[in-house]
């Protein structure tokens, strides 16, 4: 098979101006702001709350990865392109790629083969400056902090000790988890502990993804928490007057990014937290304005369904009103040779005993979504490795469960190879009866709501506090923030918090080490086992097979 290459794919983006893109959507011409040719930002403006209430939600999901992930940007896209074929009018909304994962481990997030978004290589590198207009908000609070600390004559009196605002970059880099400023002498500041977090996990980047608009913004962005004054008062942004400024720098990444995919069909890409620290889901705005414009929109959640799905339900549908209609689970053969015990280097031969016993994280999280009254469509990501008996196993598994398992051949065939995918979507959207329900009430004290995530979704036996987490639990309740919703940040790989326990793990216990909390944002965040917010490089980073010829031409982005 012959995968287009990226002058194939410049020459369909010249074929599809943008301005072609939106007036499939009847955005007006005159209303988009242009970045180049092939991509714009969409004004606020077309939000509908009417309209957007009549379109129907399909969220995509996964079960849990292996290490390069299962393919849920490519199915989404996939999916959108044959829901398109099929004659229904649909859009994908999806999150923005980070340059941390683009360099580090999984190179590009901009779909594959026949199922991308394009312009591929803008979208994995600097798109619109969305990224770097987070990083700079988030930076000016860490500035305006660090010189009160030192201002004699407006100062709040913060205490350095307890600051747990971060500077953030949007780069694997493990040196700069933990440092030191300030150091150099009294002109250059008061020298404390610091650190980084990758620019997806700022508060800054939840915000964005919760805002609903311009006021609610600066809202939010006011309720940051930065730290205590000497005699333990609560510091926010706003006693630093922070938020107007910091809404400046995001004046422009608060609107939507429009671009396509590669069959010409519409595609919003807007914000970008991971959902392993953060909550995984693109902006309520780019998710309205896809609806506002189309009668099908396709939304991914990252990682597996025990995260970014859970999270998506949680927060953002608590937010936003959202009930999806329908639900993709994305699985593949690989995964479920990983999850039944094949070892490194064996997923991509047949292993239908291994098949077997990891089809047992899939039926988790099918029984999951069914928990929350979204009866799934399993999508079986294909892979030229594929064993035909392995896929007709899961196929016949999944239909004892009375779920639908369908053979997605995006990468391949694009939409063409996506089009009874789509069928059984629109199906499920009309008869299958979905009526999203929580799985726990918001007034829940934190500790039911986790309790809730790690029995029923993780199927845990329960939940351990450390004594550092039982301290922050008490300064959430002093802080009021006790009825949040919880962000849970844990590893990706497993549905419990060890990465180790592969497959459907039972009989053990989840241990919360500490909290963070974003006041702003919305949510507590019980951090489980050894997550961190600031990611580091794999011993061969993807940024090694990367180059670019004197034509400008870069290649090994994908």
């Amino acid at each position: 098979m012959n995968f287009p290459s990226d002058l194939e794919i410049a020459e369909n983006a010249s074929i599809q101006h943008i301005k072609e893109i939106a007036q499939k959507i009847n955005i007006d011409d005159d209303d988009l702001e242009y970045y180049g040719k092939h991509k714009a930002k969409i004004p606020l403006s077309y939000i509908d709350e009417e309209k957007v209430q009549q379109s129907k939600l399909i969220l995509v999901s996964a079960v849990n990865p292996t290490p390069a992930g299962e393919g849920k940007t490519t199915v989404s896209v996939g999916l959108t392109d044959g829901l398109a074929r099929i004659g229904k009018k649909a859009i994908a909304v999806l999150r923005e790629p980070s340059l941390g994962p683009v360099f580090g481990m999984k190179g590009g997030a901009a779909g594959g083969g026949y199922a991308q978004v394009i312009p591929m290589t803008d979208i994995n590198l600097h798109f619109t400056g969305d990224f770097s207009a987070v990083e700079k908000a988030n930076n000016l609070l860490s500035a305006l902090i660090d010189n009160n600390l030192q201002n004699k004559k407006h100062s709040l009196n913060i205490d350095p000790r307890t600051i747990v605002w971060k500077r953030v970059m949007d780069m694997n880099d493990r040196a700069l988890r933990n440092i030191i400023i300030g150091l150099g002498g009294s002109a250059n500041g008061v020298p404390r502990e610091e650190g980084f977090n990758i620019t997806p996990a700022s508060e800054v980047m939840a915000i964005l993804c919760m805002s609903e608009d311009f006021d609610d913004l600066k809202a939010r962005l006011g309720n940051i928490f930065v730290g205590y004054t000497f005699d333990r008062k609560p510091v926010y942004a706003k006693d630093l007057k922070a938020e107007g400024a910091m809404a400046i720098l995001l004046k422009d990444a608060i609107k939507p990014n429009l671009v396509q995919t590669l069959e010409g069909n519409p595609a919003i890409l807007h914000g970008g937290p991971f959902a392993n620290i953060a909550q995984g889901t693109n902006t309520i705005i780019a998710t309205k304005t896809g609806m506002s414009l189309a009668d099908y929109v396709v939304t991914e959640a990252g990682f597996g369904a025990d995260l970014g799905a859970e999270k998506f339900l949680h927060i953002k549908c608590h937010y936003a009103g959202f009930k999806p209609a329908a639900m993709v689970l994305v699985t593949t053969v690989r995964a479920l040779r990983y999850h039944g015990g094949a070892k490194k280097g064996e997923y991509e031969h047949p292993q239908y005993e291994a098949v077997k016993k990891g089809m047992e994280n899939l039926r988790k999280h099918i029984e999951n979504c069914i928990k929350f009254q979204l009866k799934p469509v399993v999508a079986i990501n294909h892979f030229s490795t594929d064993d035909p008996q392995e896929i007709q196993y899961i196929i016949d598994e999944c239909q004892a469960m009375g779920v639908k398992a369908i053979l997605a051949e995006e990468f391949t065939k694009g939409g063409a190879g996506m089009e009874e995918l789509a069928a059984e979507v629109v199906n499920a959207t009309e008869n299958y009866g979905n009526d999203f329900q929580p799985l726990y009430h918001i007034n829940d004290t934190v500790v039911k709501k986790i309790e809730k995530i790690a029995t029923e979704v993780y199927g845990a036996d329960g939940v351990n506090f450390t004594p550092k987490a039982m301290a922050d639990l008490k300064i959430i309740d002093d802080l009021g923030l006790g009825q949040l919703p919880v962000c849970m940040a844990k590893t990706q790989k497993s549905l419990s918090d060890d990465e180790k326990k592969i497959g459907r793990p039972s009989g053990f216990m989840i241990t919360v080490r500490e909290f963070e909390f974003a006041a702003g944002a919305g949510f507590v965040i019980p951090i489980l086992g050894d997550m961190m917010r600031m990611p580091g490089l794999p011993n061969t980073p993807a940024s090694e097979h990367m180059d670019i010829d004197r034509y400008g031409i870069i290649t090994g982005l994908s």
